[in-house]
């Protein structure tokens, strides 16, 4: 008989990929810690992706069509209506239905994904009448929040954490940043919020003559909002003090092929242009310098991986969170940043600069064990929720919010 816990987590991507990515992280960590997972995904296809989960189920793909993320889109590039919206809310709680999880973990909800509502809500509603024992239902979400387009969206994400969720996991550090930084009525959801430190899978190894060893390494994400960071690094390698290094760009997927096409083809003498690629971890711990955007996910890694880097954080739209957490460690002194409004190849070669002048390798500054913390909390808070639920337990879980 199978007795592994089993997780239904459901994530939705829009327009970058850095949702899924993590996501994945932390199926791999749960499922090596014993349970078993479903991982859901809304968003588009991501060429190479492996969840790690026992299941993975795609549901009818949709994505926004800009840095507002006002207008959704189905794999038609047809807007979505309420058609479509009844018929993947029903494919959602179908696969709820059939998996009958002990665990409900929502990705960025109620913190965000806003526009998902209409099958999020129907979700943690089958999940809150679910019977007893019912699954525990958390929310899964970044250390730095965007700040909403309205103060009443802040009231919003109180009600629902108070309404639906049994437990807030954090994946940040908050003697790095807390999540008050940017979530100003932290107070009225600490006693069911945790921090489980940044979550990056396990740093490989250097290979001094494996992939990317020696390499400058210019990386992208998922590509979909990269054009002027990328332009700028590849313009600065003639001005910084590693021109005669061989470069390696990596463009994601989200590039239109046209767009990838014409970089790949002007890309100057010593610079290589290719499509993101598997072996990203072990290129960053074998590279020279990585050069980046500053979404979470990458910069993690770059931080697991200790190699030197430079990030040109995305500031489109409403987007500040890049920005915040590569200041922050730029004060920690884990990296360089280019600041938004100033990216042009001068400036990026000033920070190859800066860059190469600290160690060969640099310890990151905060804690780094997030997936592995995230299943023994989940594990903790499961067990105290099924003693709740069953009677043997009496009053509300307790979460340490000082973790």
């Amino acid at each position: 008989m199978n007795t592994r816990p089993k997780i239904l987590f459901y994530v939705q991507h829009l327009l970058g990929i850095g949702h899924l990515m993590r996501a994945g992280t932390l199926t791999r960590a749960l499922e090596a810690n014993g349970f078993e997972v479903t991982l859901v995904s809304g968003g588009t296809a991501v060429p190479g992706f492996v969840s790690g989960a026992t299941r993975f189920e795609q549901l009818s793909p949709t994505r926004a069509t800009d840095k507002f993320f006002k207008v959704l889109v189905d794999k038609h590039n047809q807007q979505i209506d309420d058609v479509w919206k009844a018929a993947r809310t029903a494919q959602l709680c179908g696969i709820f239905a059939q998996t009958q999880p002990d665990i409900v973990m929502i990705e960025l909800f109620p913190f965000g994904r806003r526009q998902m509502r209409f099958e999020i809500e129907p979700l943690l509603n089958a999940a809150r009448t679910a019977g007893t024992p019912r699954p525990l239902i958390v929310s899964s979400v970044r250390d730095i929040l965007v700040e909403p387009g309205k103060p009443e969206r802040v009231d919003e994400m109180v009600e629902r954490v108070r309404r639906y969720f049994d437990l807030v996991l954090i994946h940040g550090d908050r003697s790095f940043i807390a999540f008050d930084k940017t979530f100003p009525r932290m107070s009225e959801i600490t006693d069911i919020s945790r921090y489980t430190g940044y979550v990056a899978d396990v740093s490989l190894p250097r290979d001094a003559k494996g992939p990317g060893a020696g390499e400058v390494i210019v990386s992208t994400g998922g590509g979909a909002v990269s054009d002027d960071m990328l332009q700028a690094a590849i313009d600065s390698r003639a001005a910084s003090s590693l021109s005669d290094t061989p470069w390696r760009v990596l463009v994601g997927h989200n590039l239109p092929e046209a767009e990838f096409a014409a970089y790949r083809d002007s890309a100057p003498d010593g610079v290589t242009v290719e499509r993101s690629r598997p072996d990203f971890r072990q290129l960053l711990s074998n590279c020279t310098l990585s050069i980046s955007q500053g979404g979470y996910n990458t910069v993690m890694e770059v931080l697991a991986a200790g190699t030197r880097a430079v990030c040109i954080p995305y500031a489109g739209g409403l987007e500040s969170e890049q920005t915040l957490r590569c200041s922050l460690l730029t004060e920690k002194g884990a990296l360089e940043i280019v600041e938004p409004g100033a990216v042009t190849a001068e400036n990026v070669a000033r920070a190859i600069a800066r860059a190469m002048a600290r160690p060969d390798r640099i310890s990151a500054p905060v804690d780094m064990a997030g997936a592995e913390n995230t299943a023994a909390m989940l594990r903790q808070a499961l067990n105290q929720h099924r003693n709740i639920e069953n009677g043997t337990e009496t009053g509300e879980m307790v979460v340490n919010p000082d973790a």
